[in-house]
């Protein structure tokens, strides 16, 4: 198994922002998952399209389908502790033998309010940040939370 590098090690600055005034879909960098996400089987190009200035919140959206995206959130600010184990099978799906490489998003799930929101720590978003390969691990055994809130 092998961890990517703590999650205070890795700056947010290797998240794409959205350029201002400019189409997303279009012109930022397209992530190419290695299976698609469990229920979309027909989408595997996907952006990140930043959705605040701080950098906490991005839409993980279709290239294909703007309509369809995930809220995901670089997981520093909200879980700092988070440094799951990524096995060999899943270091070799996204061609990386660097986990250096990986960024690590959790998809969040909107809730009534604010305060409502969780993220998937057993199901994170990996990416290798050179090649832009992506997979959704699931960390099976890990223990981790399907639904940890964003506020505690």
């Amino acid at each position: 198994m092998v961890m990517p590098a703590a999650a205070s090690d890795r700056s947010e600055d290797h998240v794409p922002a959205q350029p201002a005034g400019t189409s997303a879909v279009h012109t930022l960098p397209t992530i190419e998952l290695v299976h698609p996400m469990p229920g979309f089987p027909g989408h595997r190009r996907f952006v990140l399209v930043r959705l605040d200035e701080d950098g906490l919140l991005y839409a993980f959206t279709s290239a294909d389908d703007p309509d369809l995206r995930f809220l995901v959130v670089p997981p520093l600010a909200f879980f700092p502790d988070y440094a799951p184990e990524i096995d060999d099978e899943t270091m070799q799906l996204l061609g990386v033998d660097d986990p250096e490489r990986v960024l690590i998003l959790l998809v969040v799930t909107a809730g009534e309010s604010a305060t409502d929101a969780t993220a998937n720590l057993m199901a994170p978003v990996l990416v290798d940040q050179v090649n832009r390969r992506a997979v959704q691990a699931v960390l099976t055994g890990s223990g981790l939370p399907v639904r940890a809130s964003l506020t505690s």
